[in-house]
C-alpha cells in the first residue's frame, strides 16, 4: 500500500462521504439493521453513530485498509456498538454461511475489483430473509452524463481508491441473486452529477424454497 493510500486517502475519503446530505441519507439507512450486522468496508466508522444499540448484537466490519482502521478508533470508543474487524477485502468474508442478519454496504461497492465475488459472499453469509441494505453512488439514467461517467471512470479510479462512477448498483444486486424491497434513487444536491447518483434501499436474500 502506497503513502497515499495509507495516509492521505482515507481523509479525503472520510471527508467526501460525510457531508451533511450523506450523513441524512446514512442516518435514514442504518437504524435499519438488526441482529448480527457485516458492514462491508466499514471505513472510519462513519455509521456506528446510527446504529440503534437496541437491535444490532455485533458488527463485523470488514475493512482491509489500515489506514482507514486507523482513522477509525474515535468513532470506535465512544460506539455502545461492539465491533470485530475483519481484515480482508469483500470478495473474502471469513464468516459462515447465513450467519448474519444484516449486510450493510455504504459507498463501498463502486470500489470492490471483483463485485460479483463479493456479492456472492454476502449472499452466502447473508441468511434467508435477511436485509442487504444499501446506500451507493453509480450509474446515472442521463445519457449526457452517464457518457461522461464512463470517459472518467478509468481515472477517476486511480485516485480514489479504485472508485467506479458507472455501476449500475441496483442490477448488481440483482444479478447476485438479492430480492430488491425498496429503491430510492436522486441526485446528491451540491454533488458533481457524474459521482452523485444514489441508490438507497433494501433488497433481500430470497427464503430457501
Amino acid at each position: 500500500m502506497s503513502f497515499y493510500e495509507d495516509r492521505i486517502l482515507p481523509h479525503i475519503i472520510d471527508k467526501a462521504c460525510s457531508t451533511g446530505q450523506v450523513m441524512k441519507l446514512r442516518s435514514q439507512l442504518v437504524p435499519q439493521a438488526t441482529g448480527r450486522v457485516l458492514e462491508v468496508g466499514m471505513g472510519s466508522g462513519i455509521n456506528l453513530q446510527f446504529y440503534n444499540p437496541r437491535e444490532v448484537d455485533k458488527v463485523y466490519g470488514l475493512e482491509p485498509s489500515e489506514g482507514m482502521r486507523r482513522k477509525a478508533l474515535p468513532n470506535l470508543q465512544k460506539s455502545p456498538i461492539h465491533v470485530e474487524w475483519l481484515d480482508l477485502p469483500g470478495e473474502q468474508i471469513p464468516l459462515d454461511d447465513n450467519s448474519v442478519d444484516t449486510v450493510l454496504l455504504t459507498f463501498t461497492l463502486c470500489t470492490i475489483p471483483d463485485w460479483r465475488e463479493a456479492l456472492r459472499q454476502m449472499k452466502r453469509v447473508l441468511r434467508p430473509g435477511g436485509n442487504l441494505l444499501f446506500l451507493e453512488h453509480g450509474e446515472s439514467p442521463q445519457h449526457g452524463i452517464r457518457k461522461w461517467q464512463h470517459r472518467i471512470t478509468p481515472g477517476w479510479r486511480k485516485i480514489a481508491g479504485g472508485c467506479h462512477l458507472n455501476r449500475h448498483i441496483a442490477d448488481l444486486i440483482r444479478e447476485a441473486g438479492f430480492e430488491i424491497q425498496e429503491l430510492d434513487n436522486l441526485y446528491m444536491p451540491n454533488a458533481p452529477r457524474i459521482a452523485g447518483y444514489i441508490y438507497k434501499g433494501r433488497a433481500t436474500n430470497p427464503e430457501s424454497p
